[in-house]
């Protein structure tokens, strides 16, 4: 669970509620049916217009992943292939064969794969760079997928700010309900300037924070399989896989492979 992103929403929300409520406002006077279903519903109308059902489907999904990232750390992965590093070059790479029920990564478990099948070490490196950019490809669209709700649903606010100012202007010849009136039309506005800038940009950025970090470790495992492939030595593979790590972290490897 990211309990920054769970924070951060909260946060929002909770600022939005105290400025209002130390305003004396009402918190009823900021809420209105109409402008609603103008930027809920005319903003993910929008949505589905630009983008694919099934890719819909595929980015609601991936949005989770903001809140329960599944990207691994850096150490845990580097220890692995340090060891499937010693197996290979103690026992030979046939050796690692023993160890595929182990692996909980799909990737690492690929590359090992293809090292103890012998598959060459550029078609090796090819397949394995080919399914890190198709992973940064739907990460792209998952990202792309909320900045687009967020130019939309701002624009659909003030869509019905306009149709809430021709409404009022329309009923001139009573000036009491101009002010209420004016209000109501701003907030389709406010409604789409939050959804944009409270959820939906900063969900975007989380996720490509995420897909940053993914993309990361996948470089670094691919590094790792080649020298396994190439029986590098595990010593020099450590050096070189731990120069990713900030000095605590390296310390701490260290300490483990001492333990």
């Amino acid at each position: 669970m990211d309990k920054a992103t769970i924070v951060g929403i909260l946060l929002a929300n909770g600022a939005m509620l105290y400025s209002i409520i130390v305003a004396g406002a009402s918190l009823k006077a900021f809420w209105d049916t109409p402008s609603i279903i103008m930027v809920g519903v005319g903003g993910a109308a929008a949505v589905m217009i630009a983008y694919p059902f099934g890719t819909l489907i595929s980015c609601g999904k991936a949005i989770k992943k903001a809140f329960t990232p599944t990207t691994a750390s850096m150490l845990p992965v580097i220890s692995q292939l340090v060891e499937f590093s010693e197996i290979a070059r103690r026992d030979g790479i046939l050796a690692l064969e023993n160890k595929t029920q182990e692996i909980k990564d799909p990737f690492i478990l690929m590359g090992i794969q293809m090292a103890i099948d012998g598959t060459d070490t550029e078609v090796m490196e090819a397949i394995l760079r080919s399914e890190v950019e198709a992973m940064s490809v739907r990460h792209k669209t998952t990202k792309s997928f909320l900045e687009t709700a967020a130019r939309y649903a701002p624009a659909f606010g003030m869509i019905g700010t306009l149709i809430g100012l021709i409404i009022m202007l329309g009923n001139m010849s009573n000036p009491d309900a101009i002010g209420p009136g004016m209000a109501v039309a701003l907030l389709t506005t406010l409604y789409g300037a939050y959804i944009a800038n409270a959820f939906c940009l900063p969900l975007a950025d989380k996720l490509g924070f995420y897909s940053k970090r993914e993309l990361e470790i996948r470089e670094l495992i691919i590094r790792g399989l080649l020298s396994i492939q190439n029986g590098d030595n595990p010593r020099v593979l450590e050096q070189k896989l731990a120069t990713c790590l900030p000095a605590k972290q390296r310390a701490a490897l260290a300490k483990n492979k001492a333990a």
